[in-house]
């Protein structure tokens, strides 16, 4: 079977990859020419464990093809996945230019019946435009070629998305045709050996469940971070309190961590374009604004904590951040807690070194030389005022405590993601705040 995937983002990338790994002979394209050249070369523009070299393999097999020409691909496929790019707009909607552009890529140059499917994530209702815009191409070049628009969100988490495309607890596909379902399901036929989780439904019930699913998740954190803030006000302890409502069966265990705000591609984004598409159909989703809310202030809370342990006076004063990535296993600083943290102790005046396993290079591709980077966990902490830990990656959890006590300056630890023992630092002389 051959497929072709635009874009080759994070999950245009990973989609055509793990394709490729089951067999089935793919094209990934894109109008970027350097980062095609790129990807021939066997450079990945993202970090994704596991991807690389699943990238290499693909491609010396054969299966994994580059190239920046979708029309001369378009004969020889028969599905065709857009995975384009959806930012949000000036108003918070899903931009969907891009996606409406390969559209009519398609209508212009078809010539035999194909699938388009719409990987990206975009709003209820954007399978008709995408349908509306191939025909308008077709009727104007007075073709009559039959074609079917699919609807097939991700649910790729950063950091796991190899095998969370790989081994899915569901596959989401949206269609309008017994023909389109025959085609995907023969597509993802090699992922469900170990059981059926194919669930088809309609386009706009599929194009739905993206969002409802991230716009759940996001509400989930906002709601225990807003818990652990009031937590503190009344001396309740959020780390028990998650434990103990998350043993009920009815709300279950995950994303019930408190922190410093999440961030990414996806829940800022997805909850914007949610809360936009509704107003765009004369409703207020009054939940998933205050969700977006709590968030955005939970963003400065390392910073409130900060301020109030030095009472205001801060500034000259040195921090450490351990963590960039918005979460740990990616370079992905796209609306990152960090960011903000950042901006809040540079404009008070504080100076900021820091420290990220592998999200250096992005951040200062974002904000240059502002802060000072330094080469490890350890040289981030000389001689500085405070620590604080942003992102949970794996190796800021045991840290050597006689290291960082030799190499501060003051002893000020202040945890962003609740992942040190409090009772164990204050013993060992340092001052620690968590979240809750």
């Amino acid at each position: 079977m051959k497929i072709a995937i635009v874009g080759t983002g994070y999950v245009g990338l990973v989609s055509g990859t793990c394709f490729s790994e089951m067999g089935v002979d793919v094209t990934c394209v894109d109008v970027n020419r350097e980062k095609i050249e790129q990807l021939r070369r066997g450079i990945i523009p993202i970090y994704e464990p596991g991807l690389e070299e699943m990238v290499h393999k693909n491609v010396k097999a054969g299966r994994l093809h580059f190239t920046t020409d979708l029309v001369d691909v378009l004969d020889g496929v028969e599905v065709v996945f857009s995975a384009v790019g959806t930012p949000p707009d000036e108003d918070g909607s899903a931009d969907l230019k891009y996606v409406l552009e390969v559209a009519r890529t398609v209508g212009c140059h078809m010539n035999k019946y194909l699938v388009v499917v719409t990987k990206s994530t975009v709003p209820v209702g954007t399978a008709v435009k995408v349908k509306d815009a191939i025909q308008a191409e077709l009727d104007k070049r007075g073709e009559s070629i039959e074609f079917d628009v699919a609807s097939n969100p991700e649910f790729l988490k950063e950091g796991a998305a190899i095998n969370d495309f790989m081994s899915p607890d569901r596959v989401v596909v949206g269609v309008a045709s017994e023909r389109a379902k025959e085609i995907m399901s023969r597509l993802y036929k090699p992922f469900m050996l170990s059981g059926d989780r194919m669930i088809f439904t309609d386009i706009p019930s599929a194009e739905m469940i993206k969002y409802a699913a991230n716009s759940m998740l996001a509400t989930r954190i906002s709601f225990m971070n807003d818990m652990a803030n009031l937590c503190e006000l009344v001396g309740a302890d959020i780390n028990m309190v998650r434990k103990g409502i998350g043993a009920d069966s009815r709300i279950g265990k995950k994303f019930l961590y408190a922190g410093c705000g999440y961030g990414g591609s996806c829940f800022p984004k997805d909850v914007k374009a949610l809360i936009k598409t509704a107003e765009q159909n004369g409703y207020k989703m009054q939940v998933l604004k205050a969700v977006e809310s709590v968030n955005e202030r939970q963003k400065s809370v390392l910073f409130r904590k900060f301020m109030n342990h030095f009472g205001g006076d801060v500034k000259g004063k040195t921090v450490a951040l351990w963590g960039l990535a918005f979460k740990p296993e990616t370079d992905d600083m796209r609306e990152a807690p960090a960011l903000v943290l950042i901006d809040l102790l540079l404009n008070a005046g504080v100076n900021v070194k820091v420290y990220d396993p592998i999200a250096m290079d992005e951040c200062r591709r974002r904000i240059g030389d502002k802060v000072i980077y330094c080469k490890d966990m350890y040289e981030a902490t000389v001689d500085v005022d405070a620590l604080m830990l942003v992102t949970e990656w794996k190796e800021f959890r045991m840290p050597s405590w006689c290291v960082l006590k030799k190499a501060m300056q003051g002893y000020v630890l202040i945890d962003g993601r609740n992942i040190y023992d409090g009772q164990e630092l204050k013993e060992k002389g340092f001052e620690y705040y968590k979240i809750g």
